[in-house]
């Protein structure tokens, strides 16, 4: 007997139920690995894989339609956040084409769509049509993400004051960033890492207010970066404009970043 209820073992369900999870334990895994410490993308994150176990589980011990109901909206809506940081941001912070992002994304739309099947099994075709939409909105946005501010040299370092701090930043005002785990000779940001955080690139010179000692280390596959006492620089993409430091103190893309503060 049906009723308001579909069968606990309804494939679909059951198939969408463990789809939540796959995409949940993407967010747990970037959320361990550095978003944690990203401001109020962090708690959603949080948030995000919580509610996708929590939802898988309700699905399938209940078998209801309101709870595959309710995990389709949460795939989507999951979606829709990951759309919105790649094309223009989200709470400060904007994303950049990942393996993971991708992957989740796919598994967001495949929840949607089997567990919409579940709760409206009437609904194929009407599923159907919204899942194509919503993987051609993910591959529009995989094929062109938000266009950021990149660091491009030689440029002229300056000193700016950002919240109070004075700190070294590019010729338009970006504040500049060095990572942890790079060395006075060696960068160790390519790839996704060098996406969120362009480097600075090409022989600088010193703006008004910068005292410490400018140089340069030479990237793999031959392009120059600058460095700052020994710091090769980055900018970062969460960063859209002069007077923000966003990238400060997070542990992101494999290590620490800080700003760069420069004494007067």
């Amino acid at each position: 007997m049906r009723g308001t209820s579909l069968p606990r073992r309804s494939l679909p369900g059951v198939a969408g139920a463990a789809l939540l999870v796959a995409s949940g334990a993407i967010h747990l895994d970037l959320y361990l690995t550095g978003y944690r410490t990203i401001p109020t993308i962090g708690p959603m994150f949080l948030f995000q894989l919580i509610a996708a176990f929590v939802l898988a589980i309700a699905i399938v011990v209940t078998g209801s339609w309101l709870a595959a109901g309710a995990g389709a909206l949460f795939a989507i809506a999951t979606l829709g956040g990951y759309l919105l940081s790649l094309w223009v941001g989200l709470f400060g912070f904007t994303e950049v084409r990942t393996t993971a992002g991708i992957v989740a994304g796919i598994l967001d739309v495949a929840a949607f769509a089997a567990l919409t099947l579940a709760a409206a099994p009437a609904a194929g075709l009407m599923i159907g049509a919204a899942s194509v939409v919503a993987l051609a909105l993910l591959a529009a946005a995989v094929v062109t993400p938000k266009t950021q501010p990149a660091a491009a040299g030689p440029d002229v370092l300056k000193a700016r004051d950002v919240g109070g701090v004075t700190l070294l930043t590019n010729a338009k005002g970006l504040t500049l960033y060095w990572f942890a785990p790079d060395t006075s000779t060696k960068s160790a940001c390519y790839g996704s890492c060098a996406a969120y955080w362009p480097p600075v690139t090409g022989t600088p010179s010193a703006g008004p207010g910068v005292t410490g000692q400018l140089g340069t280390i030479a990237r793999t596959g031959g392009t120059i970066q600058a460095t700052y006492d020994g710091h090769p620089l980055y900018t970062y993409i969460g960063d859209s404009g002069p007077g923000q430091a966003s990238g400060n103190n997070l542990n992101l893309n494999g290590g620490l970043w800080h700003d760069v503060p420069v004494a007067g």
